[in-house]
């Protein structure tokens, strides 16, 4: 009870329609806008390294953490990479425009998930240029 109303307080606290964000990169990430509507992507105020939840039920949480710079999102990024095999850290600023998310983010994702969603994108592809 105590994670969902933190997550409620993280979605509104950014003031983010997430389900518009994830329709709107669907071309580059089209399994994100099923699993938000799935609820199995959580969002929460990044609290630092020693904070980090695990997934559990989740295959992805973003990680807003407001005031950080793009080149500080990288280099947490590269270190959870390096720290947390068993996941995928990904960031995501503004700066970057384009798909980028309209607040500083990190996210993590459960590698076998990711993995396995990518490969049935792959799979897709190929069939679908064939």
């Amino acid at each position: 009870m105590v994670r969902k109303r933190k997550k409620e307080e993280a979605v509104k606290e950014s003031n983010i329609d997430w389900s518009e964000y994830f329709a709107s990169i669907i071309s580059v990430c089209p399994w994100s806008k099923s699993f938000w509507k799935q609820q199995k992507i959580d969002v929460q105020p990044w609290k630092g390294t020693k904070n980090i939840l695990p997934l559990d039920e989740y295959v992805a949480r973003m990680w807003i953490h407001k005031h950080a710079s793009g080149r500080i999102l990288v280099n947490i990024h590269h270190r959870l990479n390096d720290e947390r095999t068993h996941e995928e850290w990904l960031f995501s600023h503004p700066c970057y425009g384009g798909y980028s998310t309209p607040v500083p983010v990190l996210i993590q994702q459960d590698l076998i998930s990711l993995t396995k969603a990518r490969n049935q994108n792959k799979k897709r592809d190929k069939h679908g240029n064939a």
